[in-house]
């Protein structure tokens, strides 16, 4: 019986310490992370040091910069959205081939915006020109409809 408790002390004292190691890795890996966030879904923090995600915009910023009338494209996603996994390296290389400045909100971390920017899937592409929104591109695409979206020829 002892043997019985004794192994079940240590189990517990096991799971306990996984636990408290996650913790730290978790809190280490979003110290200083681009959302300003103290806590992250645990798939933004697995996308946190991927080139490919690097051009995060907060939503102050992006509130601020369409009131200023830039002229910007946003690409709304969700880090654990398949169809956007599958997007991104697409759409990110569209851009950067073609020289359009891609900026990317993560909607996991902000889903307030769901409902400021009338977003209904997601991944969505949006250029705002003048303080409006000029055209969107909604769902799964192939990196030739984004190139058409684009204007690219």
């Amino acid at each position: 019986m002892r043997k019985i408790i004794l192994f079940g002390i240590i189990i517990i004292v096991l799971f306990g310490a996984l636990g408290i190691v996650t913790y730290i890795q978790q809190q280490q890996a979003i110290e200083g992370n681009p959302y300003g966030k103290e806590s992250l879904h645990p798939e933004t923090i697995k996308q946190l040091d991927h080139p490919l995600y690097q051009n995060q915009i907060l939503p102050e910023a992006l509130a601020e910069r369409i009131q200023n009338g830039e002229e910007l494209y946003i690409y709304y996603y969700q880090p654990d959205c398949p169809y956007c996994q599958e997007v991104t390296p697409h759409l990110v290389e569209v851009a950067e081939e073609n020289g359009f400045e891609l900026y990317l909100h993560n909607l996991r971390e902000f889903p307030e915006n769901w409902e400021t920017y009338n977003l209904d899937v997601v991944p969505t592409v949006v250029h705002y020109k003048d303080g409006e929104e000029v055209s969107r591109i909604v769902g799964f695409h192939d990196r030739e409809e984004y190139e058409q979206w684009f204007g690219v020829e």
